[in-house]
């Protein structure tokens, strides 16, 4: 039987966050094949998140992205539509290693994701048995829900003025593990959409990064992908999570690049 203090279900982008090291993660919503996991690992992504809100990405294909992705040791992580503990549960049981809950506005929404993505007596997930993280092996009953709940991630989005105001109480919820600024929506909430350099939207962030830190959370940055200069402003400051940007732009403006030497 495993040993309790080593884990046989290891979440290396979870480890680099709690040692202040940067995670960088690539976005799916356009691939649906397992090849975007050998991509992302070969251009040195720690991670990636599978966005199943702004996408038609069916579940079969988001759990085999997954699966690929827990097998090269780059964590997959999914953007839920929502807070539905159902689905959240669906996406846990098909191979991801967290999630992502767009627009949090209260701790009590927090909470619900925590509960949605842990067992007993952490949460109200159902334990399905032999799990696809722990490549189906047949473990006695808590040890599969022990390795599967330390292992998991729970990321709370912080997207609009009331999620802003709520920042203390989310990054004080036991058990998430990151709260991440989505630039784009919080801009545009803000009334200042698209302007990712403003003052007001850097008064924000400052704003998730202090709360983040007063309370050991992690801080992630959504929506800078083309700033690579506030990108680093940020991490500097304390945040650790950045999401550069999806696989669409990345094609259109690869393609785009090389048409343009034939020009």
């Amino acid at each position: 039987m495993n040993n309790e203090n080593t884990p046989l279900l290891r979440n290396l982008a979870k480890e680099k966050l709690s040692r202040g090291e940067p995670v960088f993660s690539m976005t799916i919503r356009l691939v649906r094949t397992v090849d975007i996991a050998s991509i992302a690992h070969t251009a040195g992504f720690e991670s990636v998140y599978i966005d199943m809100e702004h996408s038609s990405f069916p579940l079969e294909a988001a759990g085999q992205i997954c699966m690929a992705c827990n097998a090269l040791g780059v964590t997959p992580l999914v953007r839920v539509p929502g807070p539905d503990p159902f689905f959240i549960a669906k996406v846990m049981d098909a191979g991801a290693m967290g999630i992502i809950v767009p627009g949090v506005q209260s701790a009590d929404e927090a909470r619900a994701a925590v509960s949605a993505v842990k067992h007993a007596p952490l949460g109200i997930r159902s334990f399905s048995g032999a799990a696809p993280q722990l490549n189906y092996r047949s473990l006695p009953a808590d040890e599969t829900i022990r390795e599967l709940d330390q292992a998991s991630m729970v990321v709370a989005m912080i997207e609009s003025r009331t999620g802003l105001d709520a920042v203390e109480d989310i990054a004080a919820v036991d058990g998430v593990d990151m709260l991440l600024v989505g630039a784009s929506d919080l801009s545009a909430e803000l009334g200042l959409a698209g302007q990712v350099d403003h003052p007001e939207v850097h008064k924000a962030f400052l704003q998730v990064i202090h709360a983040c830190r007063a309370h050991g959370k992690a801080v992630g940055i959504g929506g800078l992908g083309g700033r690579p200069d506030l990108v680093r402003q940020y991490l500097d400051l304390g945040a650790g999570f950045v999401s550069t940007g999806n696989d669409i732009t990345f094609l259109s403006g690869a393609a785009a690049q090389k048409r343009k030497q034939f020009a």
